[in-house]
């Protein structure tokens, strides 16, 4: 080849990308598998917690790179089906041969994918509106299957935003996908972590730190400080559900926080320590553990049904966790007060039958028997 030839080659591209690797392939493998093709400068496989190896592969002209492009765009290897593409030229080099720091790119989170969406496909879809600078299906790190979600790396702004205005609502395998901004990680450093009186000062927060902090069956999230843009179901949706499932979310717009209720306490626990004090649509917020909302056993109440018995129960629960006998009298009292004054406590009952109560029937039915005597005020709390 001519010098002039060399020179001109040099400038075409060189570096294939190469996708939809077994976990189990070694840059030899990749190495010798493409090298029949033709001499390779590199090869660096690159395998990322919850996601597909895949690997850049440099060769020393653009002609065999070509060529091999050709030739192992969809061979099998291992089982797999190759899927192999040139790299984008504005990152091939870092990461043909080391990591690169993507924490000043654009990030988008990518959800509802379907179970078929590999990696490469999420690549393949996102790839038209400018360089990628990484791209991931998130898969669980037993089963290797997708979490139904994954992120894209841009490295200009203007082209995240393309993506995400025209890719939302978009069909990508069996699905309609979901495009938003992603989220960042928070900072490790001291911060104070807690809503209420569950706030502590934590350095890297500890899972087990957290999980402690509050009774095994507690699976909500509290986050607070939540700014008009990331005050929505979906928002949050979005921000919460790489960490498990999700059962229920309430928003309190006007003040600014929600709570978010998994299905596993574990995957409320990850959620606060991987989200407290990240940006949220733009906005550091505030996670920590919600209050947990006990239900009052049902003998605790003298007459059964405690939604008719609304003199003292606020519908909300004990506000201590224990029954207090007094308020059986205080209601007693009340209703005597405002009633019947001079009447005996079973003349009362004689008079104002309460339905839903025990012996109560419709009106006209005659008086309702009953003691002599108040109940009495010793009720089993358990």
């Amino acid at each position: 080849m001519s010098q002039a030839g060399g020179a001109a080659d040099s400038d075409q591209p060189r570096t294939l990308y190469v996708g939809n690797l077994e976990s189990g392939v070694t840059d030899e493998l990749v190495a010798a598998l493409f090298g029949q093709i033709g001499p390779i400068q590199g090869c660096k496989i690159i395998t990322e917690s919850g996601g597909d190896p895949y690997a850049f592969v440099e060769f020393v002209n653009h002609t065999d790179a070509s060529a091999a492009l050709t030739a192992m765009n969809q061979r099998m290897c291992l089982g797999k089906e190759l899927r192999v593409n040139w790299a984008s030229s504005a990152v091939q080099h870092n990461q043909a041969h080391h990591r690169q720091d993507t924490s000043k790119h654009h990030h988008i989170f990518v959800g509802d994918l379907s179970p078929q969406v590999e990696t490469h496909d999420l690549r393949g879809a996102f790839s038209p509106f400018g360089e990628i600078s990484d791209c991931r299906v998130v898969k669980d790190s037993t089963t290797q299957k997708s979490k139904g979600y994954g992120f894209v790396s841009f490295m200009n702004k203007e082209d995240a935003e393309n993506a995400i205005q025209m890719m939302n609502g978009s069909w990508l395998g069996s699905r309609a996908i979901r495009t938003n901004w992603a989220t960042r990680k928070p900072m490790q450093k001291d911060e104070n972590l807690g809503h209420g009186s569950h706030g502590a000062h934590h350095k890297n927060l500890s899972y087990e730190e957290v999980y402690n902090q509050s009774s095994p069956t507690n699976c909500t999230v509290y986050c607070g400080g939540l700014g008009p843009a990331a005050s929505s179901e979906d928002a949050l949706r979005q921000a919460f559900e790489e960490f498990g499932e999700i059962i229920d979310i309430r928003v309190f717009k006007e003040k600014g926080y929600a709570f978010v209720k998994f299905g596993a306490k574990e995957s409320a626990c990850r959620a606060i320590v991987a989200r407290h004090n990240q940006d949220l649509c733009g906005q550091p917020v505030k996670c920590s553990w919600g209050k947990e909302q006990e239900q009052p056993p049902q003998q605790h109440y003298p007459y059964g049904d405690p939604y008719q018995m609304n003199y003292w129960y606020s519908g909300y629960g004990r506000v201590d966790g224990a029954y207090h006998p007094q308020m059986n009298q205080m209601g007693g009292d009340y209703m005597n007060q405002m009633y019947t004054p001079a009447a005996p406590y079973g003349q009362y009952y004689q008079q104002y039958p309460m339905m839903g109560m025990p012996h109560g029937g419709p009106p006209g039915a005659g008086p309702m028997p009953m003691p002599p005597y108040p109940p009495s005020q010793q009720y089993p709390t358990q």
